[in-house]
């Protein structure tokens, strides 16, 4: 089929990239005007806008009687906003909502959420709601010529293009939305703050941006949490339109408790408390032993830390939840809005305001001037019903005999056709003497009014004074204290992870096969455990809950593991190669730990060595950290702690019985490497593996020494060791017969053999 065959006079052909394009931007640019962003006006979205007017149609203003939020949503959605009822009915409790906003429009009656759950609210065949005092700020200059009107979405019906505010509503309750290519934030305000930041823009027009945070300090949340960002960023942040604002809860000390008393903006307590309870259940929160939520109708906000003890410092616990749960918020600033050339764009604080006093001057002008003009046309009615006053006879006497009364009066009395239906559609009982008096009463007074009005309009300051009376007015009516205090303070900073867990004394145990646990306390025996079959101990190290431990593989590499997170003693314990990614064919060889500082003798069993730090030791990485190069074949001992490198001795043994001692300062200190002969090992016996080094020690002068070799075992004492003294790399002297396959040299200290 050809082109020609379906080629239509009305319908247009066009490329899809330019049909796909052009509907693309047309969707964007509805979602920007029409849905997302506020007007700079009236500071309302178009779905706000609809619900406020529909309210006030139904006549639900303040102090009437409050009907279902059903028949609102459903006026909103058949006459204004054909969407959903669902999302229509959110912004309708949002508006409600004392904990979401600043100055709520709404009033609500049932279960309209709560700050645990702001979308607990119930559904709108339960509730009942009605408009607030606060928007008849909104209103009550809508009838009087100040806005323009807009068809509906089916053109039966006319909504106004935006509200008529008195206040600038936009910075008061501030909104949120997300539009396509751009989205809006824009926190809110306090209304004697930014209204007295007007009229004194009013009064100077040239105010600098310091000027005017003399009186807008910055946002105020519908919370009494504590604003943490420091005045030099809010400054900025009102100097760009942009940047974001920290909130932090506020909290009380009481009987050793702390008493959290206000929340930041949008934080549910629930989830506050849900992060608590994770944090303890992962151990990483010792200091805390309970949490309650004693919340009620006279605190709404009051959540129980319990601490551990009375020693805890408060102020350093609460640091560290501030940086680790939402008891601090950050919050995006980004003051987009449609300006009043109907254009989106962000704003500083001075151009909203200013914009905002452009669009209420001109509101003011419109209103004045509808008024003058049902003022004149009054006055125009009453000077034509007081030419029938002061005719009466000839008026009855014209509209009894007169075909067309009408004309008759027109050329009679040189009236307009106004003033003549005006006076015909006068009844009879308002043509009495009285009358007289109160029409030129009447004529008086709105003489009167005409000049002041036209006095305003033909004067710029007066026009102004009057709009900073009015807000005056205004604020004196609506405006409140501050709810969010501003103040200074130090950046949340979270604990270090080995501060946060409970220091409980501990034995980490490692089997010849990789199965690791930890025992409680130091008095356990690790070599008398059970084990599984086919497997026996290994190697053990003494040290905290909150402390690292150190693995060293078959390969030299080193790996590090929070102590608390290991399994505990009372089962057989879990593989290490669960926990970290060692290579294949690797085992692991032993563990150590230490403060960082401390040192570690790290040997092979072909007899080298050299001594390093446990901080050269830890890594973050699961495939560990190379720090000992080992040849091919070769394999690592298990390492030991280097209390000092002074009055201490390097005891080394192989597998055919010889042993040397020789001082622990011949060992270098290094970061990482191959180490230096420590003992001699001949070359072949050492390549065929018929001898290796089996075991290392570190002793000091007074200590004896435990040689343990299958089921025999002898303490060595200073005067049995001295024998066995000598120089690095030589290559020692045999042991007695039955004790040269040595297993395990263990130092007994002085206090030890007492």
């Amino acid at each position: 089929m050809s082109d020609e065959d379906v080629t239509d006079d009305n319908v247009d052909l066009l490329p899809l990239k330019t049909f796909a394009e052009q509907a693309y931007l047309d969707y964007s640019m509805y979602v920007i005007l029409d849905r997302a962003l506020p007007n700079i006006g009236d500071g309302l979205k178009p779905v706000q806008r609809r619900i406020v007017y529909a309210m006030s149609e139904l006549g639900l203003r303040a102090g009437t009687k409050f009907k279902k939020s059903a028949r609102t949503v459903g006026d909103v959605l058949g006459k204004f906003h054909p969407h959903g009822d669902s999302a229509c009915y959110e912004a309708m409790v949002l508006m409600a909502q004392p904990f979401s906003y600043r100055y709520t429009l709404l009033e609500g009656q049932g279960n309209w959420g709560s700050p645990d759950d702001p979308k607990s609210f119930a559904a709108m065949r339960y509730t009942e709601s009605r408009l607030s005092a606060y928007a008849n700020l909104l209103l009550s200059e809508l009838g009087q010529g100040t806005v323009d009107w807009l068809p509906n979405f089916d053109g039966s019906l006319e909504e106004p293009k935006q509200l008529p505010a008195r206040v600038p509503n936009i910075l008061l309750n501030g909104t949120t939305g997300i539009a396509v290519g751009m989205a809006t934030d824009i926190p809110p305000h306090n209304l004697r703050e930014v209204g007295n930041a007007c009229i004194h823009l009013l009064k100077t027009p040239k105010a600098t941006l310091a000027d005017l945070m003399k009186f807008v300090k910055g946002p105020d949340y519908p919370t009494e949490a504590e604003i943490i960002t420091p005045r030099k960023e809010i400054k900025a942040m009102y100097n760009k339109g942009t940047g974001s604002i920290r909130m932090r809860a506020k909290y009380e000390k009481e009987k050793g408790d702390i008493i959290i008393t206000a929340l930041p903006h949008q934080t549910s307590p629930a989830k506050v408390l849900e992060q608590l309870a994770a944090q303890m259940t992962a151990k990483k929160l010792p200091m805390v032993v309970d949490l309650r939520d004693e919340s009620d109708h006279e605190n709404p906000t009051r959540l129980i830390i319990v601490p551990k003890s009375k020693q805890i410092d408060v102020d350093e616990l609460m640091t560290h939840l501030f940086a680790t749960t939402d008891l601090e918020r950050t919050y995006r600033v980004n003051m987009n809005v449609i300006g009043l050339d109907g254009r989106p764009g962000v704003k500083n604080l001075r151009e909203m305001l200013l914009e905002w006093i452009e669009y209420r001057l001109n509101t003011v002008t419109r209103r004045l001037e509808y008024r003058l003009t049902k003022v004149k046309e009054r006055l125009h009615l009453l000077d034509g019903l007081l030419i029938a006053f002061l005719n009466l006879d000839k008026v009855i006497r014209i509209i009894r005999k007169e075909d067309e009364p009408k004309k008759a009066l027109i050329k009679a009395f040189k009236l307009s056709e106004i003033q003549a239906d005006y006076i015909l559609d006068t009844r009879l009982r308002q043509l009495a003497r009285l009358e007289e008096m109160k029409i030129k009463a009447e004529q008086k007074e709105l003489r009167k009014e005409r000049k002041e009005i036209e006095g305003i309009l033909g004067s710029k300051a007066k026009l102004k004074t009057l709009v900073r009376n009015e807000l005056k007015a205004d604020i004196d009516e609506f405006g409140d204290a501050r709810r969010s205090p501003i103040v200074s303070r130090e950046a949340a900073q979270a604990m270090d992870e080995t501060e946060l867990i409970s220091s409980e004394p501990v034995t980490i145990v490692l089997s010849e096969k990789g199965f690791v646990r930890a025992a409680k306390g130091h008095e356990v025996d690790p070599i008398t455990m059970n084990y599984k079959a086919g497997d026996q101990y290994l190697d053990s190290a003494m040290t905290s809950s909150n402390q690292l431990a150190i693995f060293i593989d078959s390969t030299g590499r080193t790996y590090a593991v929070q102590c608390h997170t290991l399994p505990s003693a009372r089962g057989l314990g879990e593989p290490l190669a669960s926990r970290l990614n060692p290579p294949p064919g690797s085992k692991f060889c032993g563990v150590v730990t230490g403060a960082s500082d401390s040192l570690v003798l790290l040997t092979s069993d072909a007899g080298y060595g050299f001594v390093t730090t446990i901080e050269d030791m830890i890594t973050r990485n699961k495939k560990g950290k190379v720090l000992m190069k080992v040849p091919p074949g070769v394999s690592v001992l298990p390492p030991v702690i280097v209390p000092s490198m002074e009055d201490y001795w390097v005891v080394m043994v192989t597998s055919a019985g010889n042993m040397l001692i020789h001082h622990i300062d011949e060992i270098p200190v290094m970061p990482k490497g191959k180490g230096i002969k420590i003992i001699n090992i001949p070359a072949a016996k050492l390549k065929s593996r018929d001898e290796i080094a089996t075991a290392v020690a570190v002793i000091n002068d007074q200590d004896s020494l435990q040689i343990t070799s299958g089921k025999r075992q002898k303490i060595f004492s200073q005067d049995d060791m001295a024998s066995f003294e000598g120089e690095r790399a030589q290559r020692g002297h045999k042991l007695p017969p039955g004790l040269r396959a040595v297993e395990r040299l263990i130092p007994i200290h002085e206090e030890q053999e007492t």
